[in-house]
């Protein structure tokens, strides 16, 4: 099945909508806040849009087709699969990419920053530092924590 999907997504890639190229073209080669981004990726059973596997983000393209009754039901179990398994799925309409390219390119790069990366650096705590000003050493004893801001669904992202 995985072999199945894979040349399914090639195949998809292919046949790019407006929307999707545009999209691409501004997130492609790391132009967006240094992350790279992939698109028609599989994962799972499902073949997403956009996915940064940095931050676990997924952004899927709606167009018309995603207002009927039955494919917004397939896509509420997905998005339900993708963020049990971590992942954070940011959906806009094929309008919204086209008419506010730049809007949808913000919301994007803020969810980015909000979303820590997947791999974060490691704990400093109980480790001896020198400080760089005195030449002192201490010991590191803090915590960082990162907190996640969940966000409602910005205005124009709506799953139609």
């Amino acid at each position: 099945m995985k072999e199945k999907l894979i040349v399914y997504a090639k195949d998809l890639r292919r046949r790019s909508t407006d929307a999707e190229q545009i999209l691409w073209s501004h997130i492609r080669a790391k132009r967006l806040e240094g992350l790279k981004f992939r698109r028609q990726h599989p994962i799972g059973k499902y073949i997403v849009d956009f996915i940064c596997l940095e931050r676990k983000i997924v952004i899927e393209l709606d167009g018309g087709q995603h207002t009927e009754p039955e494919k917004r039901e397939y896509d509420r179990e997905r998005d339900n699969w993708l963020e049990k398994e971590g992942y954070r799925v940011l959906r806009f309409c094929d309008n919204d990419v086209l008419l506010n390219i730049r809007g949808v390119l913000e919301v994007i790069r803020e969810d980015c920053i909000k979303h820590p990366p997947l791999h974060p650096l490691p704990s400093r705590e109980g480790k001896e530092e020198i400080s760089p000003l005195r030449g002192e050493r201490k010991r590191s004893t803090s915590h960082s924590r990162v907190v996640i801001e969940q966000s409602l669904s910005p205005v124009g992202r709506g799953r139609g």
